[in-house]
């Protein structure tokens, strides 16, 4: 066991708490940025907020992949971590971070090259086209930086540093908070950016994120020089976290598609439907900030002890894990159900608008528990490199349950139809990624047993 890998030894539930609240804070900031960028923008007039309505499904996507990147070099850290082998974790650190950079620099240049056809394909008016281009080609641009500070928490992640992680977070949080009032709509004598300032506030965030993070990594057993990367083999190196980060991004992504295939479906029922659906989902956004927080805290902890071979831990901390996303995920369901007209006023007075609100909450909710085990999951399953495992069960849940569920229905159930199939897309993705993950987990112990009794 590598003395090297903190949360091989220790409480297990003792490291899922000081892992997990951290990020529930970081995530939580991160999130906090959308609703800023939202508020300022809506100042500006409705075809700067039709415009971000277009820009937001592509940042998604981007952000997806850089959500990869981060899961794959933690996943490798981690695991060599636990193995003892602190040179090729340091390796394989420096590998992904310049990996990173190249990729980005590449997807840059060609979301850059691009942006014309590609809204052009999603119908984006000539009106509202030079508004979209005004934020992605300095966003485009800044591609580097994104990937870059993404890159590097993801360094941190992999030893375990869930402090440092949110206080990465909190640095581009605070950063948009500050500098979106000015930078979007100006002070004083300055008249902002317009919708290009969100992006701007965004790469500035980003860029001070990236000062955090060397800083903290410097303080660590990893040291992030590029010319570690001499010693390293390129070809394994990159399958290694390619392997994880490309199904990790898609992953990530397929949620998103999800959701919006299901407003285009709710859109039918008319737009209180639509409005009621929105606004609910971004206060369910905030109720699942707990579970986002473990999702992105288990893998390190998993990924040390598979790492150690240390099977039986891994398993306890997907037991505890798994306990507290059913325990939580209840929880929160009670109240939102209970409590579904009191939050729907806070978003509008409209009763059609508060009725959808209130019957989107009413059935949802229950299937928080779900979601919660189906995402803690995926990242266990990262972790351990099976990352394709965890991109099947995320594509089953919502192309073969969501989206078939709420099609055929819909005409008969309505708008309920949609909240339904979020519904049963969550239980089943939970069901599914717990048998799944307990079987990985449970195949090494045996393995290790087995290895065990025959020295």
């Amino acid at each position: 066991m590598s003395e090297t890998a903190k949360l091989t030894r220790g409480s297990i539930r003792g490291h899922l708490v000081t892992q997990t609240l951290p990020m529930v804070i970081g995530v939580a900031a991160i999130m906090s940025v959308g609703l800023i960028d939202a508020y300022f923008i809506g100042q500006l007039g409705a075809a700067e907020l039709a415009a971000v309505s277009f820009i937001f499904p592509i940042t998604m996507a981007l952000t997806s992949l850089g959500v990869g990147v981060m899961v794959g070099i933690n996943s490798v850290i981690s695991r060599a971590l636990g193995e003892g082998d602190v040179e090729r974790a340091e390796r394989r650190a420096n590998f992904g971070v310049v990996f990173a950079l190249l990729a980005a620099i590449f997807l840059g240049s060609a979301l850059y090259l691009l942006l014309d056809p590609l809204f052009g394909l999603m119908q984006a008016s000539d009106a509202i086209l030079p508004l979209i281009k005004a934020y992605m080609q300095p966003y485009a641009l800044g591609m580097p930086v994104l990937l870059l500070q993404m890159s590097l928490s993801g360094v941190l992640r992999g030893q375990g540093e869930a402090r440092r992680v949110s206080a990465i977070s909190i640095t581009y949080s605070v950063a948009n908070w500050l500098l979106d009032p000015v930078l979007i709509t100006g002070v004083f004598d300055f008249g902002g950016f317009g919708v290009a300032g969100a992006a701007y506030a965004s790469i500035i965030g980003y860029g001070l994120a990236c000062v955090v993070a060397l800083f903290f990594i410097k303080h660590t057993q990893l040291a992030i020089a590029p010319a570690k990367i001499r010693g390293c083999n390129i070809g394994e190196s990159s399958s290694a976290i390619l392997r994880i980060a490309g199904p990790a991004a898609f992953s990530n992504a397929i949620n998103p598609i999800g959701l919006s295939v299901l407003t285009a479906l709710l859109a039918s029922q008319g737009e209180a439907a639509v409005a009621g659906f929105g606004a609910a989902g971004r206060l369910q956004s905030f109720a699942v900030v707990p579970l986002l927080g473990l999702s992105g805290s288990i893998g390190a902890i998993i990924g040390q002890n598979w790492g150690a071979n240390r099977a039986d831990r891994a398993r306890r901390a997907m037991y505890w894990a798994g306990l507290f996303c059913v325990g939580y995920g209840l929880s929160i369901a009670v109240v939102l159900f209970a409590f579904g007209d009191w939050f729907a006023d806070f978003f509008t007075e409209d009763p059609e608008v508060i009725d959808e609100f209130s019957r989107y909450l009413a059935i949802s909710v229950w299937g928080y528990a779900g979601y919660g085990l189906l995402i803690v999951g995926n990242g266990a399953l990262n972790a351990v490199d099976r990352a394709s495992f965890a991109l099947a069960q995320s594509a089953a849940r919502v192309f073969l349950v969501m989206l078939p569920f709420a099609w055929l229905l819909r005409a008969s159930w309505n708008s309920d139809a949609v909240y339904a199939a979020e519904l049963i897309a969550n239980i089943v993705g939970g069901a599914l990624a717990s048998l799944v993950v307990w079987q990985v987990l449970r195949d090494k112990s045996e393995t290790s047993a087995s290895a065990h009794t025959k020295r």
